[in-house]
Formats: C-alpha cells, sequence, structure tokens
C-alpha cells in the first residue's frame, strides 16, 4: 500500500527584529561623554594655570630674576623695590643666599573662570635675617668707629663693599632662623596668560629676608645711640637705672666681648677736681680687632645724675689702653675716669655701646668713703 506524501508548506525563516537604532544611541551618548569629559577638562586645565604661573613667579623670586617677575605682573612695575637692598649690585651675594633657602607650596585657588580672574595662596617659608641684619649692623658700627680713630677715611663704595663682606660673614657663620607666612596672589588672565596683578608688601620683605634697607637700619641705630648719649649726659631717672648694690659686680659677656670690674681709685684731674677711675679687664669676644672704647659704654651716676667723663691729673697706661685695639681671644686693663660731685656712692651701669644686646646690662654701687 502506498503511503500518500502529504504536502506540507514549506518552513519559511522566522525574519529577525531589526535594532532600532541602538548603535546609533551608544554612538551619540559617547560623543556627549566625550563633550564633557572635553569641557570638564578644559575647566580644570584653566583652573590649574594660575597656580602653575604663580608657581613659576615665585621661581623667579627664588633666584632674583627681575626680568621674568617683571613680566610676569599685570603692571610691570618693580618700584616696590626701589626701596629695598635686593637690587642692589652691592648686597647682590648675600640675597641670592637667602633667596635660595626659599621654599613654597600653593595651598589653595579660587578661581572664576567667566570673569577670568583667581586668587591664589602660597605658603612661604623664608629665611628670617632679623638677627643677621642686628648682629651685622652692630659689627660695622664698631668697624667704622674704629677706623675714625685710627685715621681711616673710607669713600661709600668702600662703605659699602665693607657692609655687604660683613653680611655674607655673617649669613654664613649664623643659623638660619626661617619664618613661614601665607599670601594672597590676585591673578588675571591678560590676552590669553594668567599675571599676577601687582608686587605686593609682604613678598618684598619676604624676598629682602624681612628687611628692606640695611643703610636705613644703620641710621635708626645711630640716632638710638644719639638719643642714649644725650640721655647720659643729662639727668638720669634713678628708677629707670638697673638695681645696684655694693654686693655687685661688674661682669658683662656677650658674643662681642667681656667686661669684669677690678678696682677704682679717687683722684683728681687736670683742674684739680675729684675725679673716679674705674678699672676693669675687658676681653674681646669677637673675630675682628676692637677696643673697650668701640664695645663698651660704661656710665656712672651719682645723686640720680650722670658724671661726665674726667681727664685724670696724671697719666695712665689703662687709660691709654682704653682705646687701644686688641686682638680676638686678648684681655687688657683699662681705665675710665668720671668727674665726681661728692663722695656719695657712685652707681655703675655697663651695656653694649651700640644697645644692641637686646638691652643687657650690668650695675654695681661702689661707697667711696
Amino acid at each position: 500500500m502506498e503511503k500518500k506524501q502529504l504536502n506540507t508548506p514549506e518552513e519559511q525563516p522566522v525574519p529577525k527584529k531589526k535594532k532600532k537604532g541602538k548603535a546609533g544611541r551608544i554612538l551619540l551618548l559617547l560623543v556627549l561623554l566625550l563633550a564633557i569629559a572635553a569641557g570638564a577638562g578644559y575647566y580644570f586645565y584653566e583652573r590649574s594655570q594660575p597656580a602653575r604661573e604663580l608657581d613659576s613667579y615665585l621661581a623667579a623670586i627664588q633666584n632674583l630674576d627681575f626680568t621674568s617677575m617683571e613680566s610676569m605682573l599685570q603692571s610691570g612695575d618693580l618700584s616696590a623695590l626701589d626701596n629695598a637692598d635686593v637690587r642692589n649690585a652691592t648686597y647682590e651675594s648675600f640675597f641670592k643666599s637667602i633667596n635660595a633657602k626659599m621654599t613654597w607650596k600653593i595651598t589653595k585657588t579660587s578661581f572664576n573662570f567667566q570673569a577670568g580672574t583667581a586668587e591664589v595662596t602660597a605658603r612661604i617659608r623664608y629665611v628670617d635675617g632679623s638677627d643677621i641684619y642686628r648682629e651685622t649692623v652692630t659689627e660695622f658700627l664698631r668697624q667704622i668707629v674704629s677706623s675714625a680713630f685710627s685715621g681711616e677715611s673710607l669713600t661709600e663704595q668702600e662703605t659699602q663693599d665693607k657692609l655687604a663682606s660683613i653680611l655674607n660673614e655673617k649669613a654664613a657663620s649664623m643659623e638660619d632662623k626661617f619664618s613661614e607666612t601665607d599670601i594672597i596672589y590676585p591673578m588675571i588672565k591678560v590676552n590669553g596668560q594668567w599675571k599676577i596683578t601687582a608686587l605686593d608688601a609682604e613678598t618684598v620683605k619676604i624676598m629682602s629676608a624681612n628687611f628692606k634697607s640695611v643703610e636705613e637700619e644703620i641710621s635708626q641705630t645711630l640716632a638710638a645711640s644719639d638719643s642714649s648719649a644725650d640721655n647720659a649726659t643729662g639727668t638720669a631717672d634713678p628708677s629707670a637705672q638697673a638695681p645696684a648694690s655694693s654686693d655687685d659686680t661688674i661682669d658683662l659677656t656677650n658674643e662681642r666681648f667681656s667686661i669684669h670690674y677690678t678696682r677704682n681709685v679717687v683722684s683728681t684731674d687736670f683742674g684739680g677736681e675729684p675725679c673716679l677711675l674705674v678699672y676693669y679687664d675687658y676681653t674681646n669676644n669677637g673675630e675682628n680687632a676692637s677696643s673697650a672704647m668701640v664695645d663698651v659704654n660704661l656710665t656712672a651716676y651719682q645723686n640720680g645724675a650722670s658724671l661726665e667723663a674726667a681727664i685724670p691729673a696724671s697719666s695712665d697706661d689703662a687709660i691709654d689702653t682704653f682705646m687701644k685695639e686688641i686682638q680676638p681671644g686678648e684681655t687688657v686693663n683699662v681705665c675710665q675716669a668720671f668727674s665726681l660731685k661728692d663722695m656719695s656712692p657712685v652707681t655703675l651701669q655697663a651695656a653694649d655701646a651700640f644697645g644692641l644686646d637686646t638691652g643687657i646690662t650690668a650695675s654695681q654701687t661702689l661707697n667711696l668713703q
């Protein structure tokens, strides 16, 4: 029996559903993400530029590159340095060595993208040269006074060279003292380039190691010394004097000299009037030749008034030695003479001649009878 084949319809393939724009949507999303990333990248790039420019500006300061500094300032004005010694060629070596030790860190950036402005904060660590300047001025004045008494005359340039030499010497021998400060630098974008708006006083202070003019400091010191001398020749305020008794002894020591009271003698001056001769040992603790006349300020008081210097009737080698220079490490016995008003007790007060040793004094009362 024949089997009949059933006519079955041919199997038709099931049509695949088309992906309705899926690849296009992914591509669009990628483009959007790239655009956002590019925009964010550009923003953060622009935001980083003020800090980068300030970093270059501070490096120029560190190297004392005034040309680069000027080009990075919107004002292009370095006149804030006119009254400072930092651009004086005589002191170039000193300020280069000091500024080379400056370090900094950018700590904050405030950025206005639309306005093209920014404020960048830097924490700066720099050498505070206050102690170096104080020691330099003291040593310089001693050397100048010594030169004057020896008849040596210096030109203005020779004087500056001497001062610069002492500055370098003190900077090399003294331990660095550092200070830190935070400075906010206003910045602005000009023709596509970020600029610091102006050279500020705080930055000048850093460049000058917390100082501006050595010569100005010397003038102020001399004025202070003149004031002290005027007070010494007038009536003294007893309450302003350091307390002293007959048990005290003048012993004064600092980095430059030491003095130690040895004895006193009542004598007469060239006019036959009574005078007091005060003897003390003077030691030169410094690094250069000096004398008691240059280093020591010894004042005598009687009844609350300062006594004038006297010229004894008889010669004394110790009086000549008072004016004589001695070498570092040497000790000599010197004498100073004062006119007496009567035979009441005399109070002696000793200090640094230029008053730069933080007010250290020594006092002693002498009973003459």
